[in-house]
């Protein structure tokens, strides 16, 4: 996975962290989470704010 693909990371970490309600994960942690996933194959450097927004945009439509 790639920073643009922000749908898949926001499903793999549904999977992986079932309990958690993305309204109140900070953008530091989430960065740091995606960074986690063991599908997740890009530059850590290279999201920003508009991506990690996208990834809890869809994170938050899905649970």
């Amino acid at each position: 996975m790639k920073w643009t693909d922000s749908l898949d990371i926001a499903l793999a970490l549904i999977e992986k962290h079932p309990d958690v309600d993305p309204r109140y994960i900070s953008f530091p942690d989430l960065h740091r989470w995606v960074c986690e996933l063991e599908e997740f194959n890009d530059e850590p450097n290279r999201s920003n704010e508009k991506i990690l927004e996208a990834i809890q945009s869809y994170w938050l439509e899905e649970v």
